[in-house]
């Protein structure tokens, strides 16, 4: 899969190591691309999911740095942090689509807990980042890599049903 739109992975190595330098660099990313500035969304503004705030930093970063089940578990990810500086240029891709030059990105909607998120993905299922649509507003939700190919695949299959659906 070519990547090279991508901005490169922020390793924990360029931070000698240390974690806690690390967490800084990747909240200062976080802030620049989505709270100094937001990215494109066709016809919404982009919001964050605030709270709960921890340690000063808001859901919506921790939600693309680490896992859990619930707020209180989730716990870093090294492969989702690397990626901090993803979410936005995915984002991107999918506001500024032409099918004629080729998709940078893939998409569908599926519903979760009663509500509908957009599915952004790399072509190859590789990457995908959950968006939560609201009535006036989207909400970055999560980001993370697809390592298993079961599990690409699994995407794979949702995007196509989804948009099968679509076409009748």
């Amino acid at each position: 899969m070519n990547e090279d739109w991508l901005p490169p992975l922020v390793l924990l190595v360029d931070s000698a190591g240390d974690w806690k330098a690390y967490e800084n660099v990747l909240y200062e990313w976080f802030t620049a691309d989505f709270l100094q500035s937001k990215p494109a969304w066709p016809g919404k503004r982009v919001g964050i999911k605030r709270h709960p705030v921890i340690q000063g930093k808001e859901a919506t970063f921790w939600h693309f740095i680490s896992e859990g089940s619930t707020e209180a578990d989730r716990l870093p990810d090294m492969a989702r942090c690397q990626r901090i500086r993803w979410p936005r240029p995915a984002m991107e891709a999918f506001a500024n689509r032409r099918p004629a030059e080729g998709d940078r990105i893939v998409w569908w909607k599926n519903e979760r807990r009663g509500e509908w998120r957009y599915v952004l993905a790399l072509p190859d299922f590789s990457y995908l980042m959950i968006v939560a649509e609201r009535e006036d507003y989207v909400l970055p939700w999560t980001q993370f890599p697809v390592d298993r190919s079961h599990q690409r695949e699994k995407y794979q299959r949702e995007y196509l049903a989804f948009w099968a659906a679509q076409n009748g």
